[in-house]
């Protein structure tokens, strides 16, 4: 099992940055992908990003593309979500996950361990 811990949540204004950190433990070793998703009160769980846990490529929510920045840190087993130019409408609980396959996806269905969240909301 691959235990996942997030923080640094809070609450911003707009265009005020954020950044969100992923801590892996237990089974890493088998993690190919570590992604983001949110979730607001209503919606579904959305994805934001997604990075290769061995060699890095990136994909990003197309909401996201140009703010948002994730990054790893292997040394650390930890991923982070950095957010800049933030919009009110990025509040939302903020999950982190992970897969054990080598098919990258981009739906919650894709990834099979998860975070508690970290919620971040943005002021207007």
């Amino acid at each position: 099992q691959v235990q996942l811990i997030e923080s640094g949540g809070g609450l911003v204004q707009a265009g005020a940055s954020l950044r969100l950190s992923c801590v892996a433990s237990r089974r890493t070793d088998i993690i190919y992908n570590m992604a983001w998703f949110r979730q607001a009160p209503g919606n579904e769980r959305e994805f934001v990003a997604r990075i290769g846990w061995i060699s890095g490529p990136t994909t990003y929510g197309d909401s996201v593309k140009g703010r948002f920045t994730i990054s790893k840190d292997n040394a650390k087993n930890t991923v982070f979500l950095q957010m800049n130019s933030q919009k009110p409408e990025d509040t939302a609980v903020y999950y982190c996950a992970a897969d054990a396959s080598p098919v990258a996806g981009t739906r919650k269905q894709d990834f099979h361990y998860w975070g508690q969240g970290t919620q971040v909301t943005v002021s207007s």
